[in-house]
C-alpha cells in the first residue's frame, strides 16, 4: 500500500471515529495509523508497544477501547490465531478471505466465492440456513517458509 493510500485510509478511519462520537486524539491517531498500515495481524500488546514509539503517553486501555470501536465500525476485524483469538487486522473489503502466517503473523486477503458447493452441502446436511461465512487459512508465508 502506498504512503498516499495509507494516509487516505487513516483520514477515513479518523473521520469515521469522529462521526461516531469519538474524539480524535494523538493516541487514537497512533493506533489508527498502525492498524491501517499493518500487513500483520497484531495482538493488542504489540499495538500498545509499537504505538508507544510514536506516542509515549499511549495507554493500554486506549488501545483496547479504540480496537473495540474500530471493530464496531467494521474497519478492523479480530482474527483467530493458533495461539488464540486476540489479534486484529484491517478488515476485508468485499468478498475476501484470509490466509495468516502462523510464524510471523503476516496476513493477506484473497478473493474467493467458489465455496458455494460446500455451503450447499452443509445446508442440506444440517438444515441450517447459511447467511454468512468467514474462511481463514493458516500456513507459512514465503519468507517464513524459506527460513
Amino acid at each position: 500500500m502506498s504512503e498516499e493510500t495509507q494516509t487516505s485510509l487513516c483520514d477515513q478511519w479518523l473521520a469515521n471515529l469522529a462521526a461516531s462520537g469519538y474524539r480524535v486524539t494523538a493516541p487514537r491517531r497512533a493506533i489508527v495509523e498502525l492498524m491501517a498500515s499493518s500487513t500483520h495481524a497484531l495482538e493488542p500488546l504489540a499495538i500498545y508497544d509499537q504505538g508507544r514509539k510514536d506516542y509515549p503517553g499511549l495507554g493500554l486501555v486506549t488501545v483496547y477501547r479504540t480496537l473495540e470501536k474500530l471493530e464496531e465500525l467494521g474497519l478492523v476485524q479480530r482474527v483467530h490465531h493458533h495461539q488464540g483469538c486476540h489479534m486484529y487486522l484491517r478488515a476485508a473489503h468485499g468478498h475476501e478471505h484470509l490466509v495468516l502466517c502462523t510464524r510471523c503473523g503476516h496476513a493477506e486477503y484473497f478473493s474467493g466465492d467458489d465455496i458455494g458447493g460446500l455451503i450447499n452441502k452443509v445446508t442440506q446436511s444440517t438444515g441450517f440456513e447459511i447467511r454468512e461465512h468467514w474462511l481463514q487459512l493458516f500456513g507459512l508465508c514465503p519468507a517464513c517458509k524459506n527460513q
